[in-house]
């Protein structure tokens, strides 16, 4: 379903088993690259917890926002993504480059995420793909100025958002999570998984071919 220019709504696009596995997988990464509460540039902490997956994960702190190839904590490097990700990608954008960052946001109650634009990554014709597992979430879209009207919209488990085109930098945030409307993450709460491509494309950045062609 198209939202406006640039914005479409998956409604439903993974199904209540492939949340359950995903999430699985999601959460047994996490072990290895704890969630945190990344500092914004002022000093303030998020109120949004945060890790990563892929080669590149997003982190802030009073250096400024950006990319790096491991966690800053653990010094490790970020999990690799799970192959429904990338499938999944594959199957919202059609494109044979894979991503390289899935941010994996964590929303208990009371945090949010203030209007912003997706704007660190290295080349901004490649799309965001959000993907929502758990509570609902009342999702605020903007447009390309901080100043032009909003609109809520709500983003339930399973439902996959995608932001391409004219649509790839408009301004998106999350009013509030709907506590309850979910049973999905153990003991409440949402994740949110946005994959993108934040690095320049490299000749080594082919996806590989879905799951189900692979051979055993």
């Amino acid at each position: 379903m198209q939202i406006k220019p640039g914005v479409r709504l998956l409604a439903g696009h993974l199904d209540p088993a492939a949340q359950a596995v995903l999430l699985a997988e999601v959460l047994e990464a996490a072990r290895s690259a704890p969630f945190r509460r990344h500092k914004t540039p002022g000093g303030k902490a998020m109120s949004v917890a945060m890790t990563a997956l892929g080669p590149l994960g997003w982190v802030s702190d009073r250096a400024g926002y950006r990319y790096q190839p491991s966690h800053p904590d653990t010094g490790e490097a970020w999990p690799p993504m799970p192959q429904a990700l990338l499938d999944l990608w594959r199957q919202a954008t059609g494109l044979a480059v894979a991503p390289d960052s899935c941010l994996v946001n964590r929303y208990e109650a009371g945090a949010r995420m203030g209007l912003h634009q997706d704007r660190d990554e290295a080349d901004l014709s490649f799309p965001v793909v959000s993907v929502s597992l758990g509570d609902t979430a009342v999702f605020r879209l903007g447009g390309l100025s901080r100043r032009d009207p909003t609109a809520s919209l709500r983003l339930a488990s399973g439902d996959v958002l995608v932001l391409e085109g004219e649509g790839r930098l408009v301004h998106h945030g999350v009013d509030r999570i709907l506590a309850g409307s979910s049973r999905l993450v153990p003991g409440g709460g949402r994740i949110n998984l946005t994959l993108r491509r934040a690095g320049p494309v490299a000749l080594d950045s082919p996806l590989p071919p879905p799951q189900d062609q692979r051979k055993a």
